[in-house]
């Protein structure tokens, strides 16, 4: 999908974060609120998407999660195109289901 001849792509973090203390726990729990905040929906446990409508505005939000990083665990992220996300195979136990669909987007003439 293109926007304003722009491609669109989405924005994958994936993390592994500690959980053994309290603390661990807020900065876990902190970390994805700034997802669900900045507008990441969860596509499984401790991977998280968002569709941008190019790789200016992909790049916006992954200087906020770089800004974001949680002092301990890992963190990875991974920007992929419309067509590359379109080709991901998803199942639940061995029934396969339709993938996720970028939001619509307003077309401006």
């Amino acid at each position: 999908m293109t926007f304003g001849g722009m491609n669109s792509v989405w924005v994958i973090v994936l993390f592994d974060l500690p959980t053994e203390t309290p603390l661990d726990r807020k900065e876990y729990a902190q970390f994805r609120k700034f997802l669900l905040d900045d507008g990441f929906t969860m596509m499984q446990y401790s991977v998280y998407m968002r569709h941008s409508a190019s790789d200016e505005n992909a790049a916006v939000h992954l200087k906020r999660v770089k800004s974001k990083l949680p002092p301990d665990g890992e963190v990875r992220i991974l920007k992929i195109t419309d067509k590359q996300f379109g080709k991901i195979e998803v199942f639940y136990g061995a029934k396969r289901k339709p993938i996720e669909q970028a939001p619509e987007q307003l077309s401006l003439f």
